[in-house]
């Protein structure tokens, strides 16, 4: 039996370069068809939190053949103790309470490892566009014309958004942000340290009411991420001032105790600092015409919610995928890729309702509940269920198989 022809809409043009797009442009390249990826940032983003990587996503990363470097790349972390001021442990937790083992279970990897992985699985045979970004999209009957803040305008047969929850390419085609952005009432910052606290393969948080700050080691030990959140309503800062956003995080935990101080002391010189609301990205629709969105730009959980890597990997497994099955055929696609991954989406979003109150609870009484739970959490009979529940809803949908040999001829 004859190969069947490429498929139509070959030439892709895919913004941001993070995990969602490069796992896009890896599957789209094996299926036959051009991906280019345009990235604003001059160069691979390393930094950002520790991410899980689990059930149907574990799935996807096992279809890559890129899970050992996966696994190479674990942040090895054992588990968590939440301390009190002086540093003595209130409450401890294993990592193996809520992730599987090893190939089968929960991988938790660096975004910026994770995306290192991807980067190197794609750059021979995807085109990156560093330094770049869109700043218009035309669409007619040829295809999506872009025009770009650097490079010569150039058209594609189909564009995808993978930039993040404050898409450029979601407010150039489907509207302004505040129309899909729901705050979920807490603000993340993260960025490297030394490992201050000496920490072994484990993270140590402290929390005073609305806050929360913990470090843990990374890089087998050599150094540490700083984490701190806090409870806020929504507030107006640009999102590309750095300077401004490390101002608003020392303001807001200046006086707070244990390592606090030492922590902050590092903050002017980290130059991974990553600065942003919790929230959500809720649509009805992921496509417009010939453009797409995947990942956090279309369906963003909610950091800390275990879950956003997974979307990412999943939604761009199956939207290359779908892709490849109706041969380049969008409005087939697009369709299908919305039916396939909703209930995933829903799933995600749903479980991640509450987390900042469990992790930066608002008042001293339901921080010492908190803490009570844990303690008693590995004595209840009911625990498989509680940390078995980021993996049943990371396997809300099975990683469908495509079939991409039967489908498409790889170009020459």
């Amino acid at each position: 039996m004859s190969n069947p022809q490429p498929p139509r809409n070959r030439n892709v043009l895919i913004s941001g370069a993070s995990i969602a797009g490069p796992a896009l442009a890896f599957w789209l390249s094996r299926y036959g068809f051009a991906p280019t990826i345009v990235e604003r940032a001059p160069a691979l983003r390393t930094g950002g939190q520790a991410i899980d990587v689990l059930g149907t996503g574990t799935d996807v990363v096992r279809k890559m053949g890129l899970l050992d470097q996966a696994l190479e790349s674990s942040t090895g972390k054992r588990g968590t103790s939440y301390v009190d001021a002086s540093g003595r442990s209130r409450a401890d937790i294993s990592s193996e309470m809520f992730n599987g083992v090893g190939a089968d279970g929960d991988t938790e990897i660096q975004r910026g490892d994770l995306a290192r992985v991807l980067y190197d699985a794609t750059r021979d045979d995807v085109g990156y566009l560093f330094g770049d970004s869109i700043t218009g999209l035309t669409e007619d009957a040829e295809g999506v014309h872009v025009t770009f803040a650097r490079a010569e305008s150039r058209t594609f047969d189909l564009v995808i958004g993978a930039d993040g929850v404050h898409s450029n390419t979601r407010a150039l085609v489907f509207g302004p942000e505040h129309e899909f952005l729901r705050h979920m009432g807490y603000y993340l910052a993260i960025f490297t340290t030394p490992n201050l606290l000496e920490l072994d393969h484990w993270e140590q948080d402290y929390n005073v009411p609305g806050k929360i700050a913990g470090s843990y080691s990374a890089r087998e030990n050599a150094e540490a991420k700083a984490v701190f959140a806090f409870e806020s309503g929504p507030l107006d800062y640009d999102h590309r001032d750095v300077a401004q956003q490390k101002r608003i995080l020392a303001d807001t935990f200046a006086g707070v105790g244990w390592a606090v101080p030492r922590l902050l002391a590092h903050l002017d010189a980290a130059t991974d600092f990553y600065f942003d609301a919790m929230a959500q990205i809720k649509m009805d629709t992921w496509s417009k015409g010939r453009v797409a969105l995947v990942g956090d730009a279309g369906y963003c959980a909610a950091p800390l919610s275990g879950q956003g890597a997974n979307l990412s990997l999943v939604g761009a497994y199956i939207l290359a995928g779908e892709l490849a099955a109706a041969r380049g055929d969008h409005t087939v696609a697009f369709t299908r890729y919305h039916q396939e991954l909703r209930p995933m989406v829903d799933a995600c979003q749903r479980f991640a309702e509450g987390v900042g109150k469990w992790y930066a609870p608002p008042t001293n009484s339901m921080i010492r509940l908190r803490n009570l739970n844990v303690r008693l959490l590995p004595y209840l009979p009911w625990r498989a269920l509680i940390g078995g529940a980021p993996q049943k809803v990371a396997r809300t949908i099975p990683a469908k198989n495509y079939r991409p040999h039967e489908l498409v001829t790889p170009p020459s």
